[in-house]
């Protein structure tokens, strides 16, 4: 099992929302959708991106970039354009003062902006994340990030922006799924960038004795794991597995362990009406009660406080 892979499991486009604003200069978009996960790409034209706590960042033609939490954010073709249209939850678009009175859905459908041969298009998407696995992936990310279109394989967003105007039988699957790919390959690229300090998870997974031993609980969290066995199935000792695993993921083998288990317990606590003896099984744990210790521990509260909360 690829780490990656099993945080993207939880990370799924459903209903996503998506929208291609094709503007003249000088132009902006406010967005304030409060997604926790949104992709961008400029199809046509460069953009500015500005956002409070980060400093501007850049975008030309065919690059992508992700947004976390729901702070707003501006995508502009300067960062001191003031925004001509504001995109809400639900993809409404609201004109602001300023705005060039033939700004409208009249292009087609998700579409807004004055008319169809402006010199800037930018395509969008959000996700609805929901879960804890999912939030794991969110948190080791910046609240802004552009990858250059030469590091992303395939022009997966050009492919996004051609059917965001469709309206065809199975479309918002369609477009969810196109989603779905150009997160995985964004990130990917993302994450072998060297500034991106991609999370101590990530990096192991290209290390033979850490990547080793993180497959081997991912592929099976529920079984009894030891740091000798796990040393053993690795083939090296139980003093270099846990240098190397603390060194290159951040934490101890059996620290890593109880956290992902706790988080996998939270989110099937808040999907599944499962009771807590059966998910203690599930995840690891010899009964509810190993388990209620553990997630207390870890969360600074019970599962059925948990639960509780999530509901």
């Amino acid at each position: 099992m690829d780490v990656l892979d099993d945080l993207l499991t939880g990370t799924r486009a459903v209903d996503g929302v998506f929208n291609l604003g094709i503007l003249e200069p000088p132009w902006a978009l406010e967005i304030r959708e409060e997604a926790p996960l949104a992709l961008a790409t400029m199809v046509r034209g460069d953009a500015w991106i500005t956002r409070d706590g980060i400093e501007p960042l850049r975008m030309a033609p065919g690059d992508v970039a992700i947004f976390t939490g729901p702070t707003p954010y501006v995508v502009g073709d300067s960062t001191s354009t003031a925004p001509q249209l504001r995109i809400l939850p639900g993809n409404i678009c609201q004109p602001l003062p300023g705005a060039p009175t033939d700004y409208s859905e009249r292009l087609g459908l998700r579409t807004y902006g004055g008319r169809a041969e402006g010199s800037a298009m930018v395509a969008s998407g959000t996700y609805q994340v929901a879960g804890d696995v999912s939030q794991r992936l969110v948190n080791a990310l910046p609240s802004v990030l552009v990858v250059p279109a030469a590091d992303i394989a395939g022009p997966v967003m050009d492919m996004i922006a051609s059917e965001i105007r469709r309206e065809s039988p199975g479309q918002q699957s369609v477009l969810d799924r196109w989603l779905d790919l150009a997160l995985i390959v964004t990130l990917r690229a993302w994450f072998d960038r060297p500034e991106s300090q991609a999370p101590g998870w990530y990096q192991a997974q290209t290390d033979p004795v850490a990547g080793g031993a993180l497959r081997l609980l991912h592929e099976d969290p529920a079984y009894p794991w030891s740091v000798p066995e796990l040393a053993d199935r690795v083939g090296v000792s139980r003093a270099s597995l846990a240098r190397r695993f603390t060194a290159v993921v951040g934490e101890a083998p059996m620290s890593y362990l109880t956290n992902w288990r706790i988080t996998l317990a939270a989110d099937l606590l808040r999907s599944t009406q499962d009771t807590v003896e059966t998910i203690a099984r599930r995840v690891g744990y010899a009964n509810a009660f190993a388990l209620s210790v553990a997630f207390k521990r870890v969360r600074g509260t019970t599962p059925t406080g948990h639960r509780r909360q999530a509901a």
